[in-house]
């Protein structure tokens, strides 16, 4: 029997590499085969649709429509993740809030970052609601009642903290308590403008003692006595850069809120015209006159002044 060199016993890697192949070869041709460490078995152990809530969320579509139309599911599912995020918009501007007020303007910071990403997928959205035409939405609209984003608690306290407070608005939520303790709260609360206004005059510029002492449950109104703070904010080398950053960080928050609102409206003239909103509203008009309502109004005086 002719004896084997070591030239023809294979190498340990290559059998290690035919094995696998011989494992792999099981697997039909174009699936990927589950690695050994992927866990399977998750009785009782936390698993992805568990941690998320999915049973409850991806169940809480609810047509209304009867039969129901196709195109309904789109119209809840497109208002639904903008209340989620909207929840998300509301913590990070409550937490940059409370760090404004801890004078940890970097981290306020970075949450106005995140709200204002938040806000580009939110306008973004509206392109989605856009595919449905005239007519489609014509089928089930009238399932709706009186239903409308209008009654938006999370939309309303947003707003509240940004500034544009409104206390004949509880009315809207007052069968809804938790909707209605959340904005009665925030309408009693600094906003984050004010909150921001506090930690200027704590960097030494001279707010007046009237703006800090402001009733916060008022809207915010325009004050000229804030533009030559801003100035010099914005002319002065000596300038924290956080604080400059922060001006036009909140000058950003604004113009995405803008967007948003223009495209909401565009979107709804494209898809019922001039008709009445379904919660009583006019409609396209009441969209347009949102769009004159500022948060920060300062903010964009101060650029007439800039170098005048």
């Amino acid at each position: 029997m002719p004896q084997t060199t070591p030239a023809q016993t294979p190498p340990a890697d290559a059998v290690s590499a035919q094995n696998t192949a011989a494992q792999n070869s099981a697997e039909p041709a174009g699936v990927r085969k589950i690695e050994d460490t992927v866990r399977t078995d998750f009785h009782g152990a936390m698993t992805y649709g568990r941690y998320l809530g999915l049973d409850a969320l991806l169940h809480a579509q609810h047509p209304q429509s009867s039969p129901v139309h196709h195109d309904e599911m789109l119209f809840i599912i497109q208002h639904q993740t903008s209340e989620l995020w909207l929840k998300l918009v509301l913590h990070e501007l409550l937490e940059a809030r409370r760090l404004l007020d801890a004078d940890d303007l970097g981290k306020a910071l970075k949450c106005l970052a995140r709200v204002k990403a938040i806000q580009r997928t939110l306008t973004e959205q509206w392109s989605v609601l856009g595919t449905l035409t005239p007519r489609e939405y014509a089928q089930f609209r009238g399932s709706l009642g009186n239903s409308s984003g209008f009654q938006s608690y999370q939309y309303r306290a947003v707003e509240f903290v940004l500034g544009n407070k409104h206390a004949r608005m509880l009315e809207v939520f007052t069968s809804e308590p938790e909707a209605y303790d959340l904005l009665s709260g925030l309408l009693a609360e600094p906003t984050l403008y004010d909150a921001f206004l506090r930690l200027v005059a704590r960097n030494g510029y001279e707010i007046p003692a009237d703006v800090l002492d402001r009733d916060v449950t008022e809207p915010w109104t325009f004050r000229e006595e804030l533009v030559p703070v801003f100035k010099r904010i914005y002319e002065e080398d000596s300038t924290p850069w956080g604080l400059y950053e922060a001006c036009e960080d909140l000058v950003d928050l604004e113009d995405n809120f803008q967007a948003w609102r223009f495209r909401h409206l565009r979107t709804v003239q494209r898809t019922i015209g001039f008709k009445r909103g379904t919660g009583g509203s006019s409609g396209v008009d009441f969209l347009k006159r949102a769009l004159d309502l500022t948060f920060f109004p300062e903010l964009y005086a101060v650029r007439t002044e800039i170098g005048a």
